[in-house]
């Protein structure tokens, strides 16, 4: 594909939206091309400014309410990575410019019912363009997403068949939680409220994955002891969005993983009485919900560069056998790390993956992208992919 730019941060002035640039601007400099996009000039000046982005780095302006703005934007570049959200209210009229000009698109979406909404409005359509759309590429759901895909990949290499199950377990973690994910969540619980089938949706483990109902998937939303692990489990809060992800993943990648494949997250929180106690205060923890973060705010530059991440994913096999991987990221997981995610996940889609291998669609990372954006993921940014026991 012959354009203009490889790749367009849409949303450049909100706080993730500059870290992106940000990165950009620090790993590849004039080695890709590259634009800064929002409503504003002189915030976008003052972004870059900021930022010690150079001036040779072109604006453009485009208003997420502006379809014409819109798609003369994506007609431009090969990819589109898009920081403006919640989704389901400031997300659609992108995606559908995408669409329309068959550009690749990722975002950060962990918004289950307007990806349902996507799936079923654009998933021909984007066949019909070529575009691939890639919901989900920040801390929900790359690592997670992309962790089940290295273990499942090494199973199968090494003993000719999938796990059957796969349990996601965070075994640390530091950074805080994302003011847009927040803003996100407020906006799908208004809809459930109004619409009685995106209860459903968000009960289902499957909803992302239209005609296919699975095995009954493990809950995860009470504390349990997880003897073999040597610890308790509490219920994670980005459970919900990355399991769906995960089935998605398997079910586009022709059920690599299996038709009964079976998949929960937890977090761990140590062993012993302490263990369990800090298991039942995070099952009872609804501080979010009571003050969550605004949109457009976060962490000092000290706390995103001093937050971490490990992820264990634990595989078992029919016979017995026992299977772990990690992965794990040098950043606090919602805005440091994820910011280098998305940013890598729209140039990878640019530059690394044919339309012969991945075709118009809408995807999830692990299909889409693969191997190719976990080779960029530990050479760029700052992630480690490992086999922890075989």
């Amino acid at each position: 594909m012959d354009r203009e730019f490889d790749v367009i941060v849409f949303g450049a002035t909100g706080f993730t939206g500059r870290l992106v640039a940000e990165y950009l601007q620090n790993t590849y400099g004039q080695k890709i091309s590259w634009a800064m996009a929002g409503r504003s000039a002189s915030k976008l000046e003052e972004v870059r400014d900021e930022m010690k982005i150079p001036q040779s780095i072109p604006f453009i302006i485009a208003d997420s309410s502006d379809v014409n703005s819109l798609e003369l934007m994506a007609s431009r570049t090969k990819s589109i990575c898009t920081t403006v959200g919640p989704y389901q209210l400031y997300g659609e009229n992108l995606l559908g410019a995408c669409v329309k000009q068959g550009t690749d698109y990722v975002d950060l979406s962990g918004e289950p019912p307007w990806m349902v909404d996507t799936i079923n409005k654009y998933s021909d359509l984007a066949r019909i363009s070529g575009a691939r759309i890639v919901h989900s590429c920040g801390f929900d759901s790359i690592p997670f997403d992309l962790g089940v895909y290295f273990l499942q990949q090494h199973a199968i290499t090494k003993y000719g068949r999938p796990c059957l199950k796969v349990r996601g377990r965070v075994r640390k973690m530091k950074g805080t939680f994302s003011g847009g994910t927040a803003a996100s969540f407020g906006e799908t619980m208004k809809r459930a409220m109004q619409e009685p089938e995106v209860l459903k949706w968000l009960k289902d483990p499957f909803s992302l994955v239209p005609g296919f109902s699975g095995p009954e998937q493990p809950k995860g939303n009470k504390p349990m002891e997880e003897k073999d692990l040597g610890s308790w489990a509490a219920p994670f809060i980005m459970a919900s969005i990355n399991t769906k992800n995960v089935h998605r993943s398997n079910a586009l990648l022709g059920h690599l993983y299996g038709v009964d494949f079976i998949y929960d997250e937890m977090m761990l929180t140590g062993p012993g009485e302490e263990g369990k106690a800090v298991a039942n205060h995070v099952a009872g923890d609804n501080s979010l919900a009571k003050n969550p973060p605004k949109p457009g705010d976060g962490p000092s530059k000290e706390e995103r560069d001093t937050g971490y991440y490990d992820i264990m994913f634990v595989g078992n096999f029919q016979g017995g056998e026992t299977l772990i991987v990690s992965v794990k990221g040098d950043r606090d997981p919602g805005y440091g790390s994820t910011s280098k995610m998305i940013a890598e996940s729209a140039l990878c889609l640019a530059m690394d993956v044919s339309r012969e291998k991945t075709p118009g669609g809408i995807y999830t990372p692990a299909p889409a992208m693969g191997a190719a954006l976990i080779e960029r993921l530990i050479s760029k940014a700052g992630l480690t992919f490992t086999i922890e026991s075989a």
